[in-house]
C-alpha cells in the first residue's frame, strides 16, 4: 500500500513544481531573446562554468550524447562555443564557452527576473533560511 502524502506536504511539493515551471518559462524565454533554444541556453551555463566533453553535458542534461552534439554545432556556427583537445587525453574533445559565449550567457542570465523579484520581497534571514533549506533538500549541506 502507497503511504498517503500529507497535505502540507502535497502543498510544498505543488509550489516547488510551480516555482520550477515558472522559472523554465522565464529561461526559455529569456533565451529566446538571444535567440538560443532553452537546451542551447542551458549548455552554455554549463559550459561558461567550465569546458566538458560531450558525454558529460550529456549526463548534466539528462539527454543523449548525440543530442548534445547537434546544440554544440549550432552554437560554434554562432561563435558562442569551441571545441578543443582536452590536454589531460588527447583522444577526448571538450566543449568550451567562448568569451562571446560567456559575455552571451552572463546577459541571459542578468536578464532573469522572476526569481530576484519575489526573493527581493524577502528578508536576508527568510532567503539565508530558503538557501539552507533548499541545500539540505539536495543533500548539498557544508
Amino acid at each position: 500500500m502507497t503511504p498517503r502524502i500529507d497535505p502540507l506536504t502535497r502543498e510544498v511539493v505543488d509550489l516547488i513544481g510551480s516555482v520550477v515551471f515558472r522559472y523554465h518559462e522565464e529561461y526559455d524565454a529569456a533565451a529566446g531573446k538571444h535567440q538560443l533554444t532553452g537546451a542551447q541556453a542551458r549548455v552554455l551555463g554549463l559550459l561558461s562554468l567550465e569546458p566538458m566533453p560531450m558525454r558529460r553535458i550529456a549526463e548534466q542534461l539528462k539527454c543523449e550524447p548525440s543530442n548534445v552534439t547537434g546544440i554544440i554545432d549550432r552554437l560554434e556556427i554562432r561563435g558562442l562555443v569551441e571545441r578543443r583537445p582536452d590536454a589531460a587525453d588527447r583522444r577526448i574533445k571538450l566543449a568550451a564557452a567562448t568569451a562571446a559565449g560567456k559575455e552571451t550567457y552572463e546577459r541571459l542570465r542578468s536578464s532573469l527576473d522572476f526569481a530576484r523579484e519575489p526573493l527581493a520581497r524577502l528578508s536576508t534571514d527568510e532567503r539565508t533560511a530558503l538557501r539552507d533549506i533548499l541545500r539540505r533538500m539536495l543533500g548539498l549541506e557544508t
